[in-house]
């Protein structure tokens, strides 16, 4: 069992020109559905189709055309909501939240208000090693998106593309339990996780597949603690503004502080807080607002006439839990007890499903300690050096499986281990029949290399005579001997016989 300190949430200070100031903070991470059809059509979400060509007549609000639910899409929401320990309503209900989408043809967006399909949970955050803090989830829904307007193809006019009208998006809704910038980012990279492992959404930010509006007030310092006690489900302490379509950790973090600097500018100065949707530009590290922020009420939600209330049996769902995956607090506490390595490695491993089946399949039948060596320190290293990521590496587990038995077996030295792993990225090969043929194999025959230590100690009667004063310059023989050996001789023979021979 992984043994981890809950904390509570350590806030951001942050000072002003009257004093401190903290932050409270909320999220709604939007992550598309991992399903090959949209959530009312049997189009399809392929990702970089030709615009318009996934459009069917009911994304494209034809008349006379109706939504019909997409089971697959149902089922992932409930595999979300269970892999985020949270309540499944077996009775939920889609309403329609008008608004104007120009990218939205129908003119209103089909989403969950009244009746989500899943209700409160909560998610274990890492901050550090061994310390984790607990964010409640409130609400699961799902919605379908909207399309693409697209404004840099003419100077006078904007473009929509539909391929995205309709797709099935998970909208995970926190309390405002987020305290800082960095727990801000760490939770959406956990809830990012979770999802990977759950197959729910590939998570992939780039494309826009997991992004996240971020709402930021601020409050002064004991103020957060002293609401909550009174207010267990409070929406949000101080007026708050929303960061929108947040795609990067890093731009997460900058984002908040830079909207949360400017809040306490305007209070301090005496003004108030306008409910605004803000934007934030990357490249200037400026906000804008966008518009003033909507209640529920102004986009008059009333149940969707369309579709009928979404009613699920128990037994479905017991069925679907049974099926889940291990997912990433339970691998990092196996990783830790059955494999011996630190909380550290194991986090690092289990940070996404590939890394893990990677170090799972290379660890097989081997020492799991070595293996994650290698894995952390080599290839990642490597990977990260050439932007390749784990599903691309040029090395297989099973290669490098290999270079770790011949470690094992003292057929080759940690120095030409690392040579072979150098040939076996770039060239390829099976790692034993690489050492056979290139002559790789290490010295260990004891007379050669008591020979090779002869010598040296022979022809330096000098550096003898300062080894045996201080013996730290031990190492001068050792590393003359292996270069004379062309650093195939075993490492810790030849530490032995030379601090044999310098004793005598």
């Amino acid at each position: 069992m992984l043994d981890l300190t809950f904390t509570e949430p350590t806030p951001k200070t942050i000072a002003g020109a009257t004093g401190e100031w903290e932050l409270v903070i909320g999220m709604e991470i939007h992550a598309q559905v991992a399903s090959n059809a949209k959530l009312f059509s049997g189009a399809s979400t392929q990702f970089g189709a030709e615009p318009n060509s996934n459009v069917s007549f009911v994304d494209a609000a034809m008349p006379g055309m109706l939504p019909v639910i997409n089971e697959f899409c149902v089922e992932q929401a409930v595999r979300t909501g269970l892999g985020l320990n949270a309540k499944i309503h077996l009775n939920s209900a889609f309403d329609r939240k008008n608004y104007f989408y120009p990218d939205l043809p129908q003119g209103y967006q089909i989403s969950q208000l009244y009746h989500p399909i899943v209700g409160e949970g909560k998610v274990h955050v890492d901050i550090e090693p061994g310390v984790a803090r607990t964010v409640r989830v409130e609400r699961i829904h799902l919605e379908q998106d909207a399309g693409k307007s697209v404004h840099d193809m003419d100077p006078n006019m904007s473009f929509v593309d539909l391929n995205r009208t309709g797709v099935a998006l998970m909208e995970i809704v926190s309390r405002p339990d987020i305290r800082s910038p960095e727990e801000a980012a760490a939770y959406v990279a956990k809830i990012r996780q979770i999802v990977q492992y759950l197959g729910t959404s590939d998570g992939n930010m780039q494309n826009g597949n997991l992004r996240a509006d971020v709402n930021v007030s601020v409050c002064r310092p004991g103020d957060y603690e002293k609401f909550r006690a009174e207010h267990d489900n409070f929406d949000h302490l101080g007026t708050r503004c929303e960061l929108k379509n947040m795609n990067s950790m890093r731009f997460i973090q900058a984002a908040i502080m830079a909207e949360a600097k400017r809040q306490i500018a305007v209070l301090e100065d005496g003004g108030k807080i306008q409910q605004n949707t803000i934007a934030w530009n990357p490249d200037t590290g400026e906000i804008s607002p966008l518009r003033s922020k909507e209640e529920a009420h102004d986009y008059r939600y009333f149940p969707c006439p369309d579709l009928l209330p979404l009613e699920i049996e128990q037994d479905w769902v017991d069925q679907i839990k049974l099926d889940l995956p291990e997912l990433p607090d339970a691998k990092k506490a196996r990783f830790i007890a059955d494999f011996g390595m630190t909380e550290y490695d194991a986090r690092v491993l289990t940070a996404d499903v590939a890394s893990a089946n990677f170090f799972e399949k290379t660890a097989k039948g081997r020492d799991g300690k070595t293996a994650a060596n290698w894995i952390i320190n080599e290839l990642f290293g490597r990977l990260k050096k050439d932007e390749c990521e784990i599903g691309d590496s040029p090395v297989s587990p099973q290669q490098l499986g290999g270079i770790i038995e011949l470690i094992e077996s003292n057929a080759i030295s940690g120095k030409i281990a690392k040579d072979l792993f150098e040939i076996v990225y770039t060239e390829g090969g099976d790692p034993h029949e690489v050492v056979e043929t290139r002559g790789m194999k290490q010295v260990t025959d004891e007379a050669a290399i008591e020979a090779a230590v002869d010598k040296i100690i022979l022809a330096n009667p000098d550096q003898v005579a300062k080894a045996r004063a201080n013996p730290k310059l031990a190492g001068w023989f050792v590393g003359q001997v292996m270069k004379a050996m062309g650093g195939k001789a075993n490492p810790k023979a030849v530490n032995e016989l030379v601090a044999k021979k310098l004793e005598g």
